[in-house]
């Protein structure tokens, strides 16, 4: 992915620090800023403050120091209801309310705004159409009647209903099982594109956080031990911690993920092809699930065992 050209941070926070009760410090010093358009990942064991840090910037949590700006302004400042309401968030259980159809859940916002009904349909079919859930077949039912993949679309659907500034994910997909996990991140990766939402999303999967951030700011112990592209973090690790959590040995393929087959592709044919968009890493797995050593690309060209050597 390349990131969005910046321009002044969308969500930036300065010498936020967190401690709970005994004193317990989740946050200490923490600078960072995300800027519009783009998907920053907060990654890092479990304890080192991500989610703190995410219910922070709706003011579900408030910091002991340290200010946070959402388009600039001083959150503090700002009533925290109305705050909310510009600002969509996703949780791992949904939270959907059972008893309201699907349609009448991605209209809260809206309606809480005041929005003409008119305006509101057409808001609600726009989403779930967007969230790959045709509003004919899905308006009606209740959250019951849905399986956990498209709950959790529904529940995306509705924290974009408003058009937030930011959309603020919170290990959403974490109780998916692989393959509904994956096909969401790709419906998120692709609403990213078509909308160029600021996105802010927790998760403790390494591969996930590869794969959906424009950035990853890494965490240990309240502390931001750096912040980068996917590839700076995989080739220029900051120290040992880093190297080690974004995987040691195997830094080598989740590299391989990020890199497009087709810019090592050349001239030539294979037996065997990969789809347009594929990475190395799924050239590597293609040879090694059909016994080769070189597959095509839909692009064009080939892809040899040793270009991924290069």
């Amino acid at each position: 992915m390349t990131p969005p050209a910046r321009g002044a941070p969308l969500v930036s926070l300065r010498g936020v620090a967190k401690s709970f009760d005994g004193g317990l410090e989740v946050l200490r010093a923490l600078d960072l800023d995300v800027y519009p358009g783009e998907t920053v990942t907060l990654l890092g064991p479990s304890g080192c403050g991500k989610s703190t840090t995410l219910r922070m910037i709706n003011r579900l949590i408030a910091p002991d120091a340290g200010v946070i700006r959402v388009e600039g302004a001083d959150i503090a400042t700002q009533d925290p209801v109305m705050l909310r309401r510009r600002i969509g968030y996703v949780i791992q259980g949904v939270g959907l309310f059972p008893h309201w159809s699907v349609a009448r859940n991605v209209a809260a916002v809206p309606a809480l705004l005041g929005w003409a009904p008119a305006r509101i349909a057409a808001r609600v079919d726009e989403l779930l159409r967007l969230v790959d859930l045709p509003p004919e077949q899905f308006a009606a039912k209740r959250p019951g009647a849905l399986s956990g993949g498209q709950a959790q679309r529904v529940g995306v659907a509705r924290a974009l209903a408003a058009n937030p500034a930011v959309l603020l994910m919170d290990e959403p997909f974490g109780a998916l099982d692989p393959l509904t996990r994956r096909d969401l991140q790709g419906t998120l990766r692709r609403i990213q594109r078509e909308t160029a939402k600021t996105i802010v999303f927790v998760t403790h999967d390494i591969e996930e956080a590869l794969r959906l951030g424009d950035r990853i700011a890494l965490l240990r112990a309240g502390r931001l031990v750096q912040c980068g592209t996917p590839l700076d973090l995989l080739r220029a690790p900051a120290d040992g911690f880093v190297r080690d959590f974004m995987g040691g040995a195997a830094t080598g393929l989740y590299r391989l993920a990020l890199l497009p087959a087709a810019a090592r592709a050349v001239p030539g044919d294979a037996a065997h092809c990969l789809p347009a968009g594929a990475s190395l890493r799924d050239a590597l797995e293609l040879m090694l699930a059909e016994g080769v050593d070189r597959v095509g690309v839909a692009e064009g060209g080939t892809v040899a065992l040793a270009d991924l050597l290069v």
